[in-house]
């Protein structure tokens, strides 16, 4: 959805048409929408994008009617919102969090064109870039919704003018941000508040081999936006007929195929050859990549016997344990379809921060109901 919101929002700037942006910037417990999610509303009050339906976005519409209505007098806003039971109750929105969003007004949009222009080729084609944009400034208000971007090199540019103590905040903050994306709100000295979003290419998922697995992997995953690479020595496994989601696909021996694609960072693997052999082979040159995840499909027993001999090459037992070995999560997975969503699951909570336990025991409402009520639940017979 982000994409689609900065597209319109690109194009209304090239025709210098007003529009008002809203950014979800930071949110603590249940809410409609997380950090990053973003909602655009164009002068004939049409609109792309959500920021969670409801109350929420009615202030949000509110707040851009009167931009609208008085443009003279409009500036950025930093919002926080309380979703307390009242107003969940109001708006049939059925959530206890804090939501702060930015509102902010381009009225004169043709001057945003150069920075949308370098957030979108930095989605769609990298190399990432981070967006650190002030949204709240006691002091310096007129700088408030001004921005800098920092690359990967380092390099800070934009027309924000902050302390040298804030500019290496941002570096240090923006350098995590740039490597698997992210966002976060940072509160500053004298009351700065600086939000954070790194703009990088979607994470790539390097499937090697190319067997029934990995073919329901790669359809699942290119529904959730991976980019999806394939190695494996046999043409006609890996190819465009089995593989259409595929941007990448290298007909070659495992290890020089991964060589080859040389994955980013950002990137999540997994090994499903046709046997053992080729597994060994596979995960060694996989634990060497750069990539943030490696998973291992196959038994218990053949993760045993691999890992014994990369303990004996010199692997350290750190560097192993990250392997998801077996991969997935444990969902009783059977078929090949089964078992890609619990691959993918998985995946996603590792790129997520999930936990990977069903929300009832992490969100459970029975604590809370047997303090108001003040006696245990029955259970019914």
């Amino acid at each position: 959805m982000v994409p689609q919101v900065l597209e319109e929002a690109l194009q209304l700037a090239r025709e210098n048409q007003p529009f008002v942006l809203a950014t979800v910037v930071r949110t603590r417990g249940s809410t409609p929408q997380k950090s990053g999610a973003r909602l655009l509303i164009r002068a004939d009050r049409s609109a792309v994008g959500t920021v969670g339906g409801g109350c929420v976005e009615g202030d949000v519409w509110y707040l851009a009617d009167r931009m609208f209505s008085r443009p003279e007098e409009a500036r950025p806003v930093l919002q926080r919102y309380r979703l307390n039971e009242t107003l969940a109750a109001r708006s049939g929105l059925v959530c206890g969090g804090t939501l702060e969003y930015f509102v902010q007004p381009f009225f004169v949009s043709n001057r945003a064109v150069p920075l949308l222009e370098a957030l979108l080729k930095a989605l769609r084609e990298g190399p990432p870039l981070v967006l650190a944009m002030l949204v709240e400034s006691p002091d310096s208000p007129d700088q408030v919704g001004h921005g800098l971007l920092l690359t990967a090199d380092g390099e800070v540019s934009g027309d924000l003018s902050l302390p040298a103590g804030a500019l290496e905040t941002i570096r240090r903050e923006g350098a995590e941000l740039l490597r698997w994306g992210g966002n976060r709100l940072l509160a500053l000295e004298d009351g700065l508040s600086l939000y954070l979003e790194a703009f990088t290419p979607p994470p790539v998922l390097v499937l090697v081999g190319a067997g029934h697995v990995n073919q329901e992997v790669a359809r699942l995953a290119a529904e959730l936006d991976f980019r999806i690479w394939v190695v494996d020595d046999r043409p006609e496994f890996a190819n465009r007929e089995r593989f259409p989601e595929a941007e990448r696909i290298v007909n070659a021996p495992y290890p020089e195929g991964l060589q080859q694609l040389d994955p980013p960072e950002n990137s999540y693997i997994v090994v499903g050859t046709r046997g053992h052999r080729e597994d060994d082979q596979a995960l060694e040159a996989a634990v060497r990549s750069r990539a943030r995840y490696v998973g291992l499909l196959g038994s218990r027993r053949k993760t045993l016997l691999i890992f014994r001999r990369l303990l004996a090459q010199g692997f350290s037992e750190e560097r192993l344990r990250q392997v998801h070995a077996p991969v997935g999560l444990d969902i009783g997975a059977v078929t090949p379809r089964e078992l890609a969503v619990s691959i993918v699951a998985e995946i996603l909570m590792v790129l997520r921060g999930g936990e990977g336990r069903p929300l009832s025991e992490i969100k459970s409402v029975w604590p809370q109901l047997r303090e108001k009520i003040g006696r245990p639940a029955k259970t019914a017979t």
